[in-house]
């Protein structure tokens, strides 16, 4: 399996980071996907990367909460280190207006200099989107050459109608996390809806653990929670599950070449 969505750089693992890479192994993960969330983690980012060079693979991005009056910089700083090399999305990036709409303009215009860095780079987007989807469609139909963009809407939670608007964008993914496990969660229609080839897993570790872990910290090995409900849901063999999201991320994020994640 492979994790296309986990934050493992951040604090919350300082105290048992390899403990809980060894337990991602254990649970029969072969890679993490990490999404920087601004500059100040990007150092935490490549120190994390450097400790596991054949377990996880950085992105690059600023992440729509990060955005503020200082964005410009922040952007610009985003920019240099993109131009480093060696990632393999641009993301976190996206619009999250859960907390208000007072940095509306400043989110819109770092998400679309974001999509045009994709483009000129060849790279897809790991999406992030809060309450958002209106105003982001809006920002993908201001980008032009669109069409081409590749990537994922990183914890899908949207409507039956925004869910036919992500589907019908080709190169298109729906990640899907511990959220998808919950009691009252809208999401297993709309996963089915949306079919087994246009889905990923990820955790979002150490964010939104999923059922029976809610309340702790999440992290990577708790990824085999979600690839089950995938199995029930679609009453497939959890390997079934685990090797098409697997084949599916290799696509998109291009993990075939170089290396071979899916042995």
């Amino acid at each position: 399996m492979i994790d296309t969505h986990c934050h493992i750089f951040l604090e919350e693992f300082d105290a048992d980071r390899d403990a809980c890479v060894a337990a991602a192994k254990a649970a029969g993960l072969s890679l993490l996907l990490l999404p920087n969330i601004d500059p100040s983690t990007a150092g935490r980012l490549a120190e994390t990367c450097a400790l596991y060079p054949d377990f996880t693979l950085p992105m690059m991005g600023l992440h729509p909460t990060s955005v503020d009056g200082d964005y410009k910089q922040q952007l610009a700083l985003t920019e240099q280190l993109l131009a480093r090399g060696g990632y393999c999305a641009v993301g976190e990036i996206g619009l999250d207006l859960h907390w208000g709409g007072s940095y509306l303009r400043e989110q819109k215009d770092a998400f679309e200099t974001q999509l045009r860095w994709s483009l000129q780079l060849g790279l897809p987007v790991s999406i992030h989107c809060r309450d958002a989807f209106a105003e982001l469609f809006d920002s993908f139909r201001q980008v032009e050459g669109a069409e081409r963009l590749r990537g994922v809407f990183h914890c899908f939670q949207g409507t039956e109608a925004e869910l036919g608007q992500a589907l019908a964008m080709d190169g298109f993914y729906l990640g899907v996390g511990g959220s998808s496990t919950y009691k009252n969660s809208k999401l297993p229609p709309l996963l089915l809806r949306a079919g087994l080839e246009r889905l990923l897993l990820e955790t979002d570790a150490p964010y939104l653990p999923p059922v029976p872990y809610r309340g702790q910290r999440n992290q990577p090995a708790y990824m085999a929670e979600t690839a089950g409900k995938l199995a029930a849901l679609f009453g497939l063999p959890e390997e079934v599950v685990d090797k098409k999201t697997s084949t599916n991320a290799a696509d998109l994020f291009n993990l075939r070449a170089g290396r071979e994640f899916l042995s």
